[in-house]
């Protein structure tokens, strides 16, 4: 099996953010099943909110161009996703429409996403983890032609659930997160055998 390489985020920048946290679990995972896993923090790439005036006027932003590189370089996406307010942050949302804008020779709007395979975690302060956000964030990604793998994991009362080292006091949990990694690596690296 081919190795395929997987760029890793949270659609989160604080600095104590329990996606963060929970990402470089998944992350591992990913390593485990043999990925090369790019770790990318959103924070030094910062972006105005989308405006099609502001890329009219001034086209696109030199961080977006910096990520779409990043994309386009990784066979798979593996996110953790806060939710706000039952949905997608705006971060999140706001790197993938910057992202998705269309260049010369990058496969048309969508060529960043087009065939990439993504996996979804998720943790919350509440009971549910972040699962309502998760179902907005599968969504938007299977629209623009990423395979979503069906495994996901959204840790509940994240805000405990790390220890001072930020690792997970719940084996089960970490069992979870990095079972979402490593079945993301499994499925791209089985889409770059065909």
């Amino acid at each position: 099996m081919s190795s395929p390489k997987v760029l890793a985020f949270a659609g989160s920048i604080r600095r104590d953010s329990m996606n963060r946290k929970l990402l470089r679990v998944a992350a591992a995972g990913a390593q485990e099943a043999g990925a090369a896993v790019t770790l990318l923090d959103l924070a030094d790439y910062p972006l105005p909110i989308y405006d099609g005036d502001l890329e009219a006027a001034e086209g696109i932003p030199k961080n977006a161009h910096k990520l779409k590189d990043l994309f386009l370089q990784h066979h798979a996406l593996l996110i953790a996703c806060p939710e706000y307010n039952s949905s997608i942050t705006p971060l999140l949302k706001n790197t993938i429409d910057w992202v998705s804008r269309p260049r010369d020779a990058d496969g048309g709007p969508l060529g960043c996403f087009k065939g990439k395979t993504a996996g979804l975690v998720a943790a919350s302060g509440g009971n549910l983890g972040g699962l309502r956000g998760l179902v907005h964030v599968r969504a938007i990604l299977s629209n623009i032609a990423v395979l979503v793998v069906p495994e996901q994991f959204a840790l509940a009362k994240g805000d405990t659930a790390f220890d001072e080292a930020g690792r997970l006091k719940d084996a089960g949990a970490e069992k979870s997160a990095k079972g979402v990694g490593a079945a993301t690596a499994r499925v791209a690296a089985s889409l770059l055998v065909r």
